[in-house]
């Protein structure tokens, strides 16, 4: 088939690459405009565009969809199929229409569970033990097209965003192939999503990025590594504020007395490995990895041999610490 694939971040590269090894005739990538990007803000390309670039495939990076220019260029290239995966703009009926096959979608949860712009992370944030990955086909509406293929994937309870991220890119870039594959013979499966079970997953805000530490700990840790690599989950302490990147449940519950603390106070130091924090529901959050404000990454361990931290310290939220 004659595929225009679009897509943006590196979540859409294994698509990308899957579907050029599969033998389709990939004939152009969209993505978006490169962006400035580090301290220098030195224009940077998305990942996307790179590899479209080293498969020797003609880029487009259009501002606006939308624009009348752009959907004849698009229109001229005459695609039978238009694959995304992750693109960052919403696409008009206009574009949608534009290919005799339709356009079909990746999305990175079991829809219609999570429609939205942070499926990965939400999943993660609320401790699912499951999660995965939908093919469908596009409709004006956020992420509520015709369900085609669905993939599962289970979540360990230590991982983080940054390692589903992964594991469901290479299971979506074969799902998406096996769709592709489907839609040139005619056997694709269409099915219309439950409406029942419609959820969203919201793109993050800065109030998503505070510990909240009154909440209980399992809650506390979901939050930490469902915001870990990014953007990363914070605390503050002494009016200055700290990541915490790595964490989980202490192995022993804090003593149950006056010396436990309120929610957000240092139970103990533990030489070697750590703090542990207490939480809402009196239960211990074990901190192993954080960043300070204006340094680097480090260990737990690091941290407290070089910063006055003990028993007794109160860390607070966005705006106040002790």
């Amino acid at each position: 088939m004659r595929l225009v694939f679009m897509g943006t971040p590196d979540f859409a590269v294994p698509s990308l690459l899957a579907l050029a090894a599969a033998g389709h005739q990939l004939i152009a990538v969209i993505t978006q405009p490169d962006k400035p990007k580090g301290r220098r803000q030195e224009l940077a390309a998305p990942p996307v565009k790179n590899h479209g670039l080293a498969l020797g495939l003609p880029v487009y990076q259009p501002p606006k969809v939308k624009d009348p220019d752009f959907l004849r260029v698009l229109t001229d290239l005459g695609p039978e199929l238009i694959v995304t995966a992750a693109f960052g703009q919403i696409l008009p009926g206009e574009l949608l229409d534009i290919p005799p096959f339709g356009t079909i979608n990746l999305h990175a949860s079991l829809l219609p569970m999570y429609r939205g712009a942070a499926p990965i992370h939400r999943a993660v944030m609320n401790g699912d033990a499951v999660t995965g990955v939908s093919t469908m086909y596009m409709t004006e509406q956020l992420d509520a097209g015709d369900i085609i293929l669905q993939a599962a994937l289970p979540v360990m309870p230590e991982e983080n965003t940054g390692q589903v991220h992964d594991a469901l890119a290479v299971l979506g870039a074969r799902l998406l192939v096996d769709t592709v594959n489907l839609i040139a013979v005619g056997q694709a499966p269409r099915r219309a999503q439950e409406q029942g079970r419609v959820s969203y997953a919201p793109m993050l805000r800065r109030s998503d990025e505070i510990i909240s530490w009154d909440k209980p700990a399992q809650m506390v840790v979901n939050q930490i590594r469902g915001l870990n690599p990014w953007p990363g989950a914070f605390t503050t302490w002494n009016g200055r504020q700290i990541k915490i990147s790595r964490a989980s449940l202490a192995n022993h519950r804090p003593e149950r007395s006056h010396s436990r603390g309120q929610p957000g106070q240092v139970a103990r130091v533990v030489k070697g490995q750590g703090f542990v924090v207490t939480a809402g529901d009196g239960d211990g959050v074990m901190v192993w990895e954080v960043q300070p404000q204006g340094r680097g990454r480090m260990t737990a361990a690091e941290f407290v041999n070089g910063y006055p931290l003990v028993a007794g310290s109160l860390l607070g939220g966005a705006d106040h610490g002790s």
